[in-house]
């Protein structure tokens, strides 16, 4: 028909506009009103038979028919084992004796073994220093000029249980190298803190991630150690075993807005399977200040997850107790920083944060400033279109009211 405007057939354009602005409110809606799930989460260290670096950190979080088991470990590399399972009753098991052996496969579980439904790990192998100062070899793609790398398996570990907060839900991993003739490390440490959490929420601090009951926050922090070049940059190394021999995906969500983490549009994910079973979520940035501010944000690069050989990977006794010795592993380098502006140097300070979890990631929506203008610019047309139809009924009627025949 003549002057019909295109869209959905039977519904008038000022009806379709109301039915995208309530579509709008619901992507608003607290996370209460789709259904926010809460669990009873409890954090123990197990403590090793002698040494008190040997740090095991469980983290175990009960719901109504589910568990999900986070276990933070310095034995080796530091890694964290995430599982899945589908009754409220599944506990850890640990062997020490033989977990700290030479063959540990088998040492620790979730019981009932049967009822895990979703497992993988994460563990850190190497940090990498890079001085950036030389902007030809920036340009080719590489960090720039290596230094020797940071194993982190030789690391000295502190006792966790000195950090442990069970009312906060939070413990820090904070070690230095066990070997430091330089010096590098006199007043310095690299920190893995951790938290956990009952419910959904978002984080108090810049870059303000948002958790739900299925997830714990990682927060890596670099800090008082010596820099070995006049502008470096640093790469955390991360692997991953590769469930049914593929790696994790990583994908970017764009956003139009953000309202917690202005001029970063932008926010990195891992995920393990599709649908997702298990993901990795940060922005990419980082910080080199401890009170954080967008002025002195890092750029935070992500390399893809590739295949790469278990014997290039230091051995964490974890994740062989809990996969076994033949599994494959997936790797990819997070780099902090570029050749241009703030550098770790500026205050010898480091920080950045992920969220680690189960499931379907937590989303951000629109924030109250776009979405007011999404109301005024989809709803001010739709009452100018009933006030205009309006009229013209009035003046119509009035038209025919005032029409008198001539006989």
């Amino acid at each position: 028909m003549l002057g019909e405007r295109p869209g959905a057939p039977g519904v008038p354009a000022p009806c379709r506009s109301l039915l995208l602005l309530q579509c709008l409110l619901l992507l608003r809606a607290p996370a209460g009103l789709l259904g926010d799930q809460t669990r009873r989460v409890s954090l123990e260290v197990i403590p090793g038979p002698t040494d008190p670096s040997q740090n095991l950190l469980h983290i175990r979080a009960v719901g109504a028919n589910s568990t999900i088991h986070y276990i933070w470990s310095s034995l080796g590399p530091p890694a964290v084992l995430f599982v899945a399972t589908d009754t409220p009753h599944s506990v850890l098991s640990v062997h020490w004796s033989c977990l700290l052996s030479p063959e540990p496969e088998g040492s620790l579980a979730i019981l009932p073994a049967e009822s895990v439904r979703f497992s993988s790990a994460l563990l850190f192998p190497r940090l990498f220093e890079f001085d950036s100062t030389n902007s030809s070899e920036v340009k080719d793609g590489s960090p720039g000029k290596p230094y020797p790398p940071y194993l982190l398996a030789d690391f000295s570990w502190d006792d966790v249980n000195n950090t442990l907060d069970p009312a906060m839900l939070s413990a820090t991993f904070r070690g230095h190298p066990s070997k430091d003739p330089s010096g590098t490390f006199s007043n310095g440490s690299l920190a893995f803190k951790v938290h956990a959490f009952s419910g959904s929420g978002r984080s108090d601090h810049i870059p303000r991630l948002l958790h739900t009951a299925d997830t714990s926050q990682l927060e890596l922090v670099l800090s008082g150690a010596v820099p070995q070049g006049n502008h470096s940059l640093f790469v955390l190394e991360v692997a991953t075993p590769a469930l049914d021999s593929e790696c994790p995906q990583l994908k970017e969500q764009e956003f139009i807005d953000d309202e917690y983490c202005p001029s970063v549009f932008q926010l990195d994910q891992l995920l393990w399977r599709s649908p997702p079973e298990g993901f990795l979520q940060w922005r990419p940035v980082a910080f080199s200040q401890k009170q954080p501010t967008w002025k002195k944000a890092l750029p935070c690069r992500v390399s893809p997850p590739g295949p790469t050989l278990a014997t290039l990977l230091p051995q964490s006794a974890t994740v062989r107790a809990f996969f076994g010795p033949s599994i494959n592993f997936c790797a990819f380098n997070l780099t902090f920083g570029d050749s241009t502006g703030p550098a770790y140097e500026d205050q010898y300070y480091l920080s950045w944060s992920a969220v680690l979890g189960i499931g379907i990631p937590p989303m951000d929506s629109f924030s109250p400033l776009v979405l007011g203008i999404m109301v005024v610019v989809l709803g001010l047309p739709a009452l100018l279109l009933v006030g205009g139809g309006l009229g013209l009924l009035l003046l119509r009627h009035r038209r025919y009211s005032e029409y008198e025949p001539i006989n």
